[in-house]
């Protein structure tokens, strides 16, 4: 089976011994995004805004290894607080709506590594054509 690292350029990915995504036989699996700026900036102070900025990061991952949001099958958020809940999730309906519409987990945890991060997103992608008679 095939298996290839995609990198995001983070210094993390090294030091800590993980990739951006793995690209594993026919599908895509994306580590747990938040919403890094360029530059090392703040985050924005927004949980949807950065909702938006994670899904921006993990499209551009799904776009190197060959597909992208159209293919996610399966997403999990990871909420700092549960009035982000509503918010949130309209982001994911903007992205998903009606016709993909991911298997999809939200879970509202105590804290993320960085207390600026108000949310944290993960992905998996089957990549088209892959794998398929």
């Amino acid at each position: 089976m095939e298996r290839r690292l995609i990198s995001s350029g983070s210094p993390f990915e090294p030091l800590y011994g993980y990739s951006r995504a793995v690209v594993a036989g026919d599908r895509v699996h994306v580590a747990g995004t938040v919403a890094s700026m360029p530059g090392g900036a703040a985050p924005l102070a927004d949980a949807a805004a950065q909702a938006r900025r994670c899904w921006e990061i993990i499209g551009a991952a799904l776009t190197e290894a060959g597909c992208g949001l159209a293919d996610v099958v399966r997403s999990r958020v990871y909420l700092t607080r549960l009035e982000d809940f509503d918010a949130v999730g309209r982001v994911h309906g903007e992205l998903f709506g009606a016709e993909i519409r991911p298997a999809n987990t939200t879970v509202v945890v105590a804290a993320l590594v960085d207390p600026r991060y108000l949310v944290e997103i993960e992905a998996e992608a089957h990549l088209p054509g892959a794998g398929r008679d």
